[in-house]
């Protein structure tokens, strides 16, 4: 085709001048369109850089790994997107180790083991801080006893669930697409109960109020406020105290700061 190009060119070069510049010409814009076609699509993952493109190749690349990063969090944070890998999770030593340290906060007698009563009495001290409304205290109460059932059966002081129970429990309904949606449905009234001026956010202070009523100190209170206050303006609000709350329970990812939700990690 090139060789067609070029014969039409000769033939026709009185009209546009000598053979030989219609010929360099034609040569000229063939070797453009070639270098053109070698430059990289806009579609793929390195950006052409020209006079009205200011990204560089290192600038999109860090642009693109961020949206990357934040298009996981929020799948990962989202109830749907959580469900993709359902019977599959709850498998690493790091999920592990949270659960065991969540079931420590539960295990208000550190006997090992949880039942109801330490549910109840857990949920009583939330609920004595005065700052639930009366509906909410009977829903906040309804909600426990209806998670203890699902989760671990009857209301029994002979009903006990050991840390390798709790494990199970928590790896059943981490895989399980009714239950995962469920398993935070308790945290908006943690909020609430803390929240002592009922602005919908809370500061370290009621944070630290927090901690006080799980059993844990003061300065660890501080420490997972810190990392849980993204944008440092001293204040989480509900939609993020649920959100790392809930995170905790779900994740695998070591690099995300709602392990610091419940306080230090236990070793092992």
């Amino acid at each position: 085709m090139a060789f067609s190009i070029l014969r039409n060119c000769a033939r026709f070069g009185k009209h546009v001048g000598s053979k030989n510049a219609v010929i360099e010409n034609v040569l000229k814009n063939a070797k453009m369109e070639t270098n053109r076609s070698m430059l990289p699509c806009r579609c793929s993952s390195q950006m052409i850089i020209s006079p009205t493109n200011h990204l560089t190749t290192r600038e999109y690349s860090k642009h693109a790994k961020h949206t990357h990063a934040e298009r996981k969090y929020q799948s990962d944070s989202e109830s749907d997107s959580d469900l993709e890998w359902i019977g599959h999770r709850g498998e690493s030593d790091f999920w592990r180790r949270k659960i065991r340290t969540f079931h420590g906060i539960l295990d208000l007698n550190r006997d090992g083991v949880i039942s109801f009563d330490d549910f109840k009495i857990l949920s009583e001290r939330f609920i004595n801080l005065g700052h639930l409304e009366k509906a909410q205290v009977k829903k906040f109460q309804d909600l426990l006893q209806d998670l203890w059932e699902k989760q671990f059966g009857e209301i029994s002081p002979y009903n006990l669930v050991s840390v390798e129970k709790y494990l199970e429990n928590m790896h059943h309904v981490l895989n399980d697409k009714n239950l995962v949606r469920k398993a935070h449905s308790f945290l908006p009234y943690l909020f609430k109960a803390v929240d002592k001026d009922r602005s919908g956010a809370i500061t370290v202070e009621e944070f630290k109020l927090f901690f006080d009523v799980l059993g844990l100190n003061e300065q660890d209170a501080i420490l997972a406020f810190r990392a849980i206050d993204s944008n440092g303006d001293g204040r989480i609000s509900q939609k993020e105290f649920v959100r790392h709350g809930r995170d905790f329970f779900v994740t695998e990812d070591e690099d995300r700061i709602s392990k610091y939700f419940w306080g230090p990690l236990v070793d092992h």
